[in-house]
């Protein structure tokens, strides 16, 4: 090739990169790959080092200038770093004084069952931090079992091992009877929002999985002590069950909506995961059953710990005060479904992502903290601030650095979910000293 014809090559490739960088965002996200270039101004080195300075404390206010609440808010800032506007936090009250009702009826343990129910998304699975939760109230106050489970446990649990037997082989949760998930993908959803107070269920019926209309559970607890005193069973009456041991046999044709090894008195705390879920679903399940389940099974203390799974894929502060405000809406529509329970909301903790190949925390984490310890305070529920308590911007790399946090640097390890478990329950039983 001629020379001319070289420089002619290269002149039109750099006319069209710089098309490229002048047209086009920073950075462009495609599923979880995201491709980034530099701008015109870094290739030609005019780029100055424009950094946002802010405090971490809750006492301290942000000062930023405020981008609308809106879905519709711009996406591509001029700068990588986002606008976070301005939140004004009450850091004077403890909202633990929002748990008194739930403190009262705990005088009553000893008589009847208090429930505690726990929903929250992945970092809760393996009944990793409910179970410090449940050990801690059930110490002081009695109780056995571990409460709550759904007839399919996809999740292995630290504290119940399940097995399902049907044809007299034990069977994967794939070979079982359909469930059905008020979250994760729309073909598992159903239109009536009959899904229990676990958001899923399973339906026995052989029409759909054949032979599911006779099933074998054998629920295995993994503690020692103190041992569950009865079953209980929440399904259709056209479904039959016979207990033995630890094993419910259960034949007919209906909905199985969830199991529950307990006892007859004290403190029983359900563990209910949601992976992948925002935490807004709530209003997508049926009142009546909901306010059913609550007032009959006596729950007095509702926790919600959601959030995290919107900060990866958000970085705008109008998409985050969306989700926050559809929060709100959740916690509105469960407090009418029991209208006697008290509600504690846990934070999203430090999350951590790489940008030009560093770890640093996501900007939305510390933005949606404060919305959501003001939604809190608005709302008169309690709010536990996983981010603040484990030490605000960065700590989860030091949580990494001692086998705390996995290298995903978004995820507990056990041993690190123990210790935030442990710290809430804490947190808890300290607010009935004040």
């Amino acid at each position: 090739m001629r020379p001319y014809k070289v420089l002619i090559f290269i002149v039109c490739v750099m006319a069209c990169l710089g098309v490229l960088c002048v047209v086009l965002p920073d950075r462009v996200v495609w599923g979880e790959q995201e491709l980034r270039w530099p701008s015109m101004a870094e290739v030609f080195g005019e780029w100055s080092d424009v950094s946002i300075q802010h405090s971490d404390s809750l006492e301290v206010l942000e000062e930023f200038p405020v981008v609308p609440d809106s879905l519709l808010a711009d996406t591509t800032p001029s700068v990588p770093t986002p606008v976070i506007p301005h939140v004004v936090v009450d850091s004077t009250t403890d909202s633990r004084i929002f748990l008194q009702p739930f403190y009262a009826s705990l005088a009553e343990s000893s008589e009847r069952v208090v429930r505690v129910l726990h929903y929250g998304d992945s970092q809760i699975e393996e009944d990793r931090m409910t179970q410090q939760i449940r050990e801690a109230l059930q110490a002081r106050y009695g109780g056995a079992g571990v409460g709550l489970m759904p007839l399919v446990q996809t999740i292995p649990s630290l504290t119940v091992k399940q097995q399902l037997r049907m044809g007299g082989r034990f069977i994967t949760p794939a070979q079982g009877p359909r469930r059905y998930f008020v979250y994760g993908f729309k073909r598992d959803q159903r239109e009536d929002g009959l899904y229990g107070p676990l958001g899923q269920m399973a339906v026995m019926n052989d029409s759909l999985v054949k032979g599911s209309e006779t099933l074998m559970a054998i629920c295995t607890p993994q503690a020692k002590e103190p041992r569950y005193s009865r079953w209980k069973i929440f399904a259709d009456t056209a479904v039959h069950y016979m207990l033995s041991g630890d094993t419910v046999q259960l034949s007919g044709r209906g909905d199985v909506y969830a199991l529950s090894q307990e006892s007859a008195t004290g403190v029983i705390v359900d563990n209910i995961p949601m992976r992948g879920c925002l935490g807004l679903v709530f209003t997508k399940m049926d009142r009546n059953q909901l306010s059913s389940f609550y007032q009959r099974e006596n729950v007095r203390l509702i926790i919600m710990q959601f959030g995290g799974n919107a900060i990866p894929s958000n970085k705008n502060p109008g998409t985050i005060s969306a989700i926050v405000k559809g929060l709100r809406e959740q916690i509105q529509y469960l407090r009418e479904c029991a209208p006697e329970a008290s509600i504690l909301f846990i934070g999203p903790s430090d999350m951590l992502t790489q940008t030009d190949g560093e770890w640093q925390t996501y900007p939305m984490v510390p933005y949606m903290d404060r919305l959501l310890r003001k939604m809190a305070n608005e709302e008169h529920i309690a709010y536990f601030s996983l981010y603040s308590w484990m030490g605000g911007r960065g700590s989860m790399m030091r949580w990494q650095e001692v086998g705390l946090a996995g290298s995903d640097g978004v995820h507990f390890t056990r041993a690190g979910a123990r210790k935030a478990g442990k710290a809430v329950a804490e947190w808890i039983l300290e607010g009935m000293m004040d």
